[in-house]
């Protein structure tokens, strides 16, 4: 396979996940699976929480897709595994680093973009219950929250 091929297959594999997480958050994470999910709803006691093993299923999606797809050469499972991964990575350093601040830091920010996923977020976690919730996904971040912020530069 070509690089630009590859290099498409991973954009692809991190966009896929940015879609497949948000469904996943609003229609399982907010549905039958809400008695892990909760455990984020709640004020955290310790490092780890019940939801914490979302992140474990995508990991093992994501290594098994780059170790099946790097047994006869790298085929195009290992570059999907690839994006997934890098989506993961993405999710952790924005998630659980900047936004609820599990590692201290990047508190402060003048980012349009990084204030209104922080607002978007915490609109979510407003609601402590797996219905009503709104605001499910990661990276994008809609236009009502940016607007919000987009007139205080």
């Amino acid at each position: 396979m070509s690089l630009v091929l590859n290099i498409g297959i991973v954009l692809l594999g991190f966009v896929l996940m940015e879609a497949a997480a948000w469904a996943t958050h609003k229609y399982i994470m907010h549905g039958f699976m809400w008695r892990w999910h909760k455990s984020h709803h709640e004020s955290r006691e310790g490092t780890y929480e019940k939801n914490d093993l979302f992140g474990v299923v995508f990991a093992i999606l994501s290594a098994s897709l780059i170790i099946f797809g790097s047994i006869d050469g790298l085929d195009w499972r290992f570059y999907l595994g690839i994006g997934i991964l890098l989506y993961g990575i993405a999710y952790f350093l924005v998630h659980d680093v900047f936004v609820h601040q599990r590692l201290p830091l990047l508190k402060k920010t003048k980012s349009t973009y990084f204030q209104a996923m922080r607002f978007a977020h915490k609109i979510h976690h407003k609601v402590s219950s797996k219905e009503g919730a709104e605001a499910f996904g990661f990276l994008y971040v809609s236009k009502k929250y940016l607007d919000k912020y987009s007139h205080k530069k």
